[in-house]
């Protein structure tokens, strides 16, 4: 069994079924039932998981006093928190690193502060005091990390955040999390809120499709949005999880019995679920939008080698600088973190053959897209 985080009362921290999203009411629903809790204030919805993480906070923030939201010129905070809760909100500019230790010295106080930045500084330029200041003491600062993989899309290398997973797991005592639609991150924020210690929520950015499936949320335990025996796709992350989806659709019109699993937190990872998929099917494949090492793969490759040695084909970000244009499917595209790839993976997992990772599209980066772990 994985270890599931604890709220300060000993139980598994949930995201405890509010009335207006009893019964798994779809995104739509929710978005609008959160914003009539968050009142005036709340920014108008997009379908992102950045607005409905915006509008939980608010929400939050409104049932409890000891939420804070720092910001650092993100750009729309100041019109949702800090007209609501202007004694609340503190815009620390573009200084990361500062607003870390801030948010540390207000956590040693009593207070639930919220961060908020790009995922880029928060898991490079502040890494030092995330770790010094906020890990070290175990403080309850919960990092949201917007623009994260490719989603900042043509702001360059500079904005991207192929690494935040690999640098931010290390950390001891963080719990790390990444939302696959924006139903699942108001829930995911209002678990995040119960945790003892720090936590880490990576965001995109644009608007993104809903995934459907359980209207649930544990910390540490994947959800099952399909089931399968053959072989089993695991995601993290908004457009991961729909190009399993839409990967496992393909497979079944072909015979193939693909599970998609939601690995929506990355720390304390569902060890029990992946260890059930090596046993029950020909093997795995991850999809991710992060490098392919240290980050989703990664960390399934560690937890398989040492208790189910199974067949995995991880797909994620290569190992160079997305330097090409274009937003961020383009930049997935590009890198081969694509539907089609992960339907040719689990065929190549379910076949007993090695994954071909040649180009299959005119704008592939000529660097390894596909890395492979042989963990049996």
């Amino acid at each position: 069994m994985s270890g599931v985080p604890a709220t300060a009362g000993g139980a598994p921290a949930t995201a405890g079924p509010a009335p207006a999203t009893a019964g798994g009411a779809p995104v739509p629903s929710l978005a609008e039932a959160v914003q009539e809790a968050a009142g005036p204030h709340a920014p108008g919805w997009d379908g992102s998981d950045r607005t409905a993480y915006r509008i939980a906070l608010l929400e939050l923030a409104l049932a409890d006093g000891r939420v804070w939201c720092l910001d650092s010129d993100m750009g729309g905070l100041e019109k949702s928190f800090q007209a609501a809760l202007p004694d609340r909100y503190v815009d620390l500019g573009i200084a990361e690193a500062n607003m870390m230790s801030v948010a540390a010295g207000l956590a040693a106080t009593g207070v639930r502060p919220f961060v908020n930045t790009m995922a880029a500084f928060a898991s490079a330029r502040a890494l030092e005091q995330v770790k010094t200041d906020i890990a070290y003491p175990g403080l309850p600062v919960r990092i949201v990390a917007t623009h994260s993989g490719l989603s900042a899309g043509n702001l360059g290398p500079t904005h991207h955040a192929a690494q935040d997973l690999a640098a931010l797991r290390t950390l001891p005592g963080m719990t790390v999390m990444t939302p696959a639609d924006a139903e699942e991150t108001v829930r995911m924020v209002r678990a995040a809120a119960e945790l003892p210690g720090p936590v880490y929520i990576r965001l995109g950015r644009g608007p993104t499709e809903a995934v459907g499936g359980p209207a649930e949320f544990t910390v540490g335990r994947a959800r099952r949005l399909r089931e399968g025996g053959d072989v089993t796709l695991v995601a993290a992350g908004s457009l991961p999880v729909l190009l399993a989806l839409r990967a496992a659709r393909t497979l079944a019109a072909e015979g193939v019995r693909a599970a998609v699993l939601d690995l929506h937190t990355i720390k304390p990872l569902d060890v029990a679920a992946l260890v059930e998929a090596a046993r029950t099917g020909a093997g795995l494949v991850t999809v991710e939008d992060h490098s392919v090492l240290g980050g989703l793969g990664g960390a399934v490759a560690e937890a398989l080698a040492a208790q189910a040695p199974a067949r995995l084909v991880a797909l994620g970000i290569p190992d160079a600088f997305a330097t090409r244009p274009g937003g961020h499917q383009d930049q997935l595209t590009a890198a081969g973190v694509t539907a089609e790839a992960v339907h040719r993976a689990a065929r190549a997992v379910v076949d007993g053959r090695p994954y071909d990772h040649s180009p299959h599209h005119p704008h592939h980066i000529p660097h390894r897209s596909i890395h492979e772990e042989n963990v049996s």
